[in-house]
């Protein structure tokens, strides 16, 4: 149990390590729409290559110095800006593309025990996850105290487990086939990623697909308890796997997986004529496939438990290792640029259009990889695999995972925003659009706590979020939508899905959101949406719509936009339109709405001195709307400005 529950400590901070790795490279791509030069740090993903010096074998200090470095970066990590966390997230990447070569050179572990280890990770990050809204509880606040305690659970086991170990992975070295090798290391690594982008963070399915967030949460718990129970007890079933049965069982999930994404990609028409577009519905049937997803990944852990055994029965040497892994991080780099690439794909020259309306692909090509890895498996290989942990587990282990599983289920519940409407007889509504930068500050540090804040002061009635499409690998695979909402305790609409690789936008209120959709504007550049729904407040219906344009507010955008509007009466149309008051956008807008700002200050400055040359965030409502107040809220906390009014009615 020690064992499994170090390797479940070390996935943990693994997953955690890239995700923060990856993010905080991307934010500043994002400060400047562009590839930055920090993104020369991925030469951490390369650190296997130094396994090419270790000519006498990896010794059991190195794997205590790779092991240590993964620790120590991960614990120090939280307290760094986002340059820090660059730097330091990297090292431990790097250190933990060392340490699992290391472990297979060493010989020591038993497949199954490794892919236990990898189960309690992934169930780990689940839990920490839901128990704060989609962001990684254990990294948040005074909480970041459960990392300080698992760093110390882990090093105590470190030296419990390697103390007094000898070399003796040293010897019989194999001249295995290089294929082999790095064919091996490249099914590990697509495993890991495939757990990464999706299955160590539930929200980040239920935004691919709009599924209930309870249910996926819930379904994924049942499915690592099976899977425990499975490694504990299941070894004869285990051997009894053909690598055809696997390749089978592989595919299925490849098909679920691709399944699960595909209904919601938008393949966007180039006929401007078509638009706006209104995102087509999906049939509930296609809901099975996300259901058989998450039913059939436990074959993830099967295909890296044999992955691992049949490497280590190998016997590679550590160039031949150091080699392989280095080959398998530059895949790993190739589909994090590509996943990122489905989002950014107008800011990146020539390859970029090409990843335009395929998420979808990225996951195809995932789940291929990972099916032809487990062909080179040898059904010889599988039957002599020590793939018993049974008499150095008890069922304590189970429970383990039963606990977890439960307290995941009682994060959903817990967090899940305490309902309400206000009083009947209010009559003044606030309403607020905010461009939050993905939870970044204009400085371009890590800052959702500070918007929440201010967002919390302003205590606003409907909120219209931009740029809150934080369900990537991009944004740490964090939900900032369903954090606020929870807090605030409020009802939420995400606008677009993930899938089609839009601006994230949002609609948060206080009274329920009725018929919520989004439509998509024509675009040539990155694609651009809108959401409209009702809310109703006493007999009062009014008709909102939250946006965020392209650069330079194209005119066709607002011209899809507009048409939507037309007839529609107690208009609140608010967010980002990337146009200001001196462009044709704007008096094509003003035609048909009121500027709210304008109506209550006129002459374009308020009683405390603001005014905003260049402003782009607005409010436009129908004309006859009273507007009490109408303010700007400059602030750090995002590179835009908070624009807060409150309507009578």
């Amino acid at each position: 149990m020690a064992d499994i529950t170090l390797f479940g400590i070390f996935f943990l901070f693994f997953f955690q390590l890239i995700s923060d790795f990856v993010e905080a490279i991307y934010a500043f791509g994002l400060m400047g729409t562009s590839i930055p030069p920090e993104i020369v740090s991925v030469l951490f993903l390369f650190s296997p290559l130094l396994l090419l010096f270790f000519r006498k074998g990896v010794s059991e200090k190195s794997i205590w110095v790779f092991g240590g470095l993964v620790l120590f970066s991960r614990q120090l990590t939280p307290l760094m800006d986002t340059r820090g966390v660059m730097i330091l997230s990297g090292i431990g990447v790097g250190a933990f593309l060392l340490f699992l070569p290391a472990l297979i050179w060493n010989r020591k572990t038993k497949p199954t025990t490794i892919g236990s280890g990898l189960a309690l990770g992934v169930s780990l990050s689940i839990l920490f996850r839901t128990l704060n809204s989609g962001f990684d509880i254990s990294l948040d606040g005074l909480l970041e105290g459960v990392g300080w305690i698992l760093t110390m659970i882990a090093a105590v086991l470190m030296v419990k487990i390697f103390a007094g170990s000898n070399d003796e992975g040293c010897e019989d070295i194999q001249p295995s086939g290089f294929r082999k090798v790095w064919v091996g290391s490249i099914g590990l690594v697509a495993v890991l990623i495939l757990f990464y982008y999706a299955l160590t963070a539930p929200n980040v399915i239920a935004r691919w697909t709009g599924a209930n967030y309870l249910m996926i949460v819930a379904l994924m718990a049942a499915v690592l308890v099976a899977t425990s129970l499975l490694f504990t007890y299941g070894s004869r079933f285990l051997r009894a796997l053909s690598p055809g049965i696997l390749l089978f069982w592989n595919l299925c999930f490849s098909l679920a997986l691709v399944m699960t994404i595909l209904p919601h990609q938008i393949k966007f028409p180039a006929d401007p004529g078509v638009y706006p577009l209104y995102e087509p519905a999906v049939a509930p049937l296609w809901s099975l496939a996300t259901i058989g997803m998450i039913v059939l990944f436990p074959v993830l852990l099967i295909d890296f438990v044999f992955l691992y055994g049949a490497l280590a029965d190998s016997k590679p040497s550590p160039k031949a290792l150091g080699g392989s892994f280095a080959l398998a991080s530059l895949f790993f780099l190739v589909m994090i640029f590509a996943q990122v690439f489905t989002t950014v794909y107008d800011y990146i020259p020539v390859v970029g259009p090409f990843f335009r309306d395929k998420f979808w692909l990225v996951f195809l090509v995932l789940g291929v990889i990972t099916s032809l890895t487990v062909i080179t498996l040898r059904k010889e290989t599988i039957t002599r695999m020590d793939l018993s942990v049974r008499e150095t587990v008890s069922s304590n282990f189970i429970w383990v995972f039963i606990l977890i599983g439960l307290g995941s289920i009682f994060g959903v519940k817990f967090r899940e925003a305490e309902l309400y409407s206000l009083p009947p007889d209010q009559r003044n509504l606030e309403i607020l659009t905010y461009n939050i930068q993905q939870g970044y500050s204009e400085s371009g540090q890590k800052n959702f706590k500070e918007q929440f804040s201010l967002i919390r002061k302003i205590n606003a009635d409907i909120i219209g979020l931009q740029e809150s499409d934080t369900n990537r690998i991009s944004g740490g695979n964090a939900d900032i939508v369903r954090y606020f909402a929870d807090r605030l305790n409020m009802y939420s609409y995400y606008g677009p899905k993930v899938v089609p690789g839009t601006f994230g936008i949002a609609l948060l209120s206080r009274y329920p959101i009725e018929n919520p959709r989004t439509f998509y504007m024509f675009s040539e550049a990155e694609q651009t949406a809108t959401i409209v729904a009702q809310i109703t407040v006493e007999d009062q219906t009014f008709n909102i719509f939250v946006t965020h344009l392209g650069n330079g507010g194209p005119l066709i955008q607002q011209e899809h936009f507009l048409t939507e509007i037309v007839g529609m009466e107690n208009v609140i149309a608010m967010g980002d339109f990337n146009f200001n008051p001196e462009s044709e956008q704007y008096q094509l807008t003003t035609q048909t709405l009121d500027d709210a700002w304008l109506i209550r200050w006129p002459d374009d400055v308020d009683d405390d001195g603001v005014h905003l040359d260049k402003r782009i965030d607005h409010i436009f409502v129908s004309p006859g709307t009273q507007i009490v107040d109408a303010r700007y809220i400059l602030s750090p906390a995002s590179d835009h400005p908070a624009m807060v009014v409150e309507i009578e009615w």
